[in-house]
């Protein structure tokens, strides 16, 4: 059986408008109490839109003159494109933005309010008891022209919202940045409160400062995994994180009484194994306070020379509790190479078999010259390493006991600035 017809004849289509214009006008009247259930009902089912009462009384004056626009391009027959956005409804849009509320929030609630303000229209259709078929042609008009207004009021308020974002963003961060550097430089806050409020981090608490960058300049990817680091070193709150430049984040992770560098480390390790952008680290030492922020992030600058200074040879991970005395080596890296070769001698030159060499000797000396502990944690056997000690003394060509804190220092400078101030194999 075919469906019946939905042609109208011309008298009908005259019979649609005019009934098109007689809701809108009756719904005119009640344009509060409409924006009133659809704002209720916004707030209700979009959870990110209730909670500040000033921002859901913009939430009403917002719906209440979208609701008045669409009723007036009705009553009218306007076209959607030659109305004027309600100034409310852009003003809603940039809270949001500012307040960081995802942009489907506000998409959908377009969509919501959209289904709920045509049952208040499908309301009044039926209390008027018209044709079926003119009141199939004022449902399909209804739909229609709220739908091509909803979807390009959407496109209006998208605009608006990103291009606030943007600003916002733009405009915290600098003012984050200029009062993180303000502090760094020394200037004590007037108001501790309301410069952690301005930061968005706590500062009287434990800190652990670190300087995170990216050879291929990825901001956004750096400042993500600082973030996850934060989260697997089981942080107290967000780490603050501020661009030094388009590659270089300044952050800072809001430590527990117990979490420390070893915990960081660990969490490196595990996101190096998942793969992502090559991201290195600097890490300061754990400070608590202002004073401690401060001492942590000037440690964690020390150690990003060395990662620096190091080239390709640097690791993923530098902490200055590894290369605090290293660091003073990188003001004069040509003057540092010539000390290095002599106070290694040809342990010095840049070969597998030197390196090797270097390593079992670091190792044992770090465990007070014990063959015994070396073997363990070089996974050895003593043997082996007695062997390897003798060769590195007759590479160097003199005692290990001459210059012990030279020769201790040295080593730790191949370990982590590797060619940078290593002699070139011959």
């Amino acid at each position: 059986m075919p469906p019946p017809s939905t042609d109208v004849s011309p008298a009908g289509l005259a019979q649609v408008g005019g009934c098109v214009r007689a809701i809108a006008v009756a719904l005119g009247r009640r344009v509060v109490e409409i924006a009133l259930d659809l704002r209720q009902l916004m707030a209700t089912e979009i959870a990110e839109l209730d909670g500040d009462p000033r921002i859901v009384e913009l939430l009403g004056a917002s719906v209440e003159g979208n609701v008045e626009t669409i009723l007036h391009m009705l009553a009218h027959e306007i076209p959607a494109e030659r109305m004027e956005p309600p100034s409310a409804a852009f003003e809603y849009a940039r809270r949001l933005a500012q307040r960081g509320v995802p942009v489907n929030a506000l998409l959908r609630a377009y969509r919501v309010g959209h289904d709920r303000l045509l049952r208040w229209m499908f309301a009044e259709l039926d209390r008027r008891r018209e044709d079926p078929v003119v009141a199939l042609g004022v449902a399909r008009k209804m739909v229609g022209d709220t739908f091509g207004y909803v979807d390009w009021i959407c496109q209006q308020v998208a605009e608006v919202y990103e291009e606030e974002r943007e600003r916002w963003l733009a405009n915290r961060d600098t003012l984050r940045a200029g009062r993180v550097r303000a502090l760094l430089d020394g200037d004590g806050p007037a108001d501790l409160d309301a410069l952690e409020t301005t930061l968005g981090y706590g500062l009287r608490g434990r800190h652990l400062a670190l300087v995170a960058w990216s050879g291929e300049g990825e901001g956004a990817a750096v400042v993500r995994l600082v973030r996850a680091l934060a989260e697997r070193t089981g942080c107290r709150g967000r780490p603050l994180c501020v661009a030094y430049d388009h590659a270089t984040t300044w952050a800072w992770l809001p430590l527990g009484r117990e979490a420390g560098v070893a915990d960081l480390s660990r969490a490196v390790e595990a996101l190096a194994e998942d793969g992502g952008p090559a991201v290195r680290f600097a890490v300061g030492d754990p400070g608590t306070g202002v004073a401690g922020f401060r001492e942590s992030h000037r440690q964690a600058v020390r150690a990003q020379t060395v990662a620096l200074a190091a080239g390709d040879d640097a690791r993923t991970l530098t902490t200055f509790t590894d290369v605090g005395a290293v660091a003073l080596l990188c003001a004069d890296l040509e003057a540092a190479r010539t000390w290095v070769a002599d106070t290694l001698g040809g342990l010095a030159a840049d070969d597998p078999q030197r390196a090797r060499l270097r390593e079992t000797l670091r190792v044992f000396l770090a465990a007070g010259g014990s063959y015994t502990t070396a073997a363990e944690q070089l996974t050895m056997h003593k043997n082996s390493v007695r062997y390897r000690v003798g060769r590195a003394e007759r590479e160097r060509g003199r005692p290990l006991t001459e210059g012990r804190i030279d020769l201790e220092l040295a080593l730790l400078a191949c370990r982590w600035l590797g060619r940078a101030v290593l002699t070139p194999a011959r």
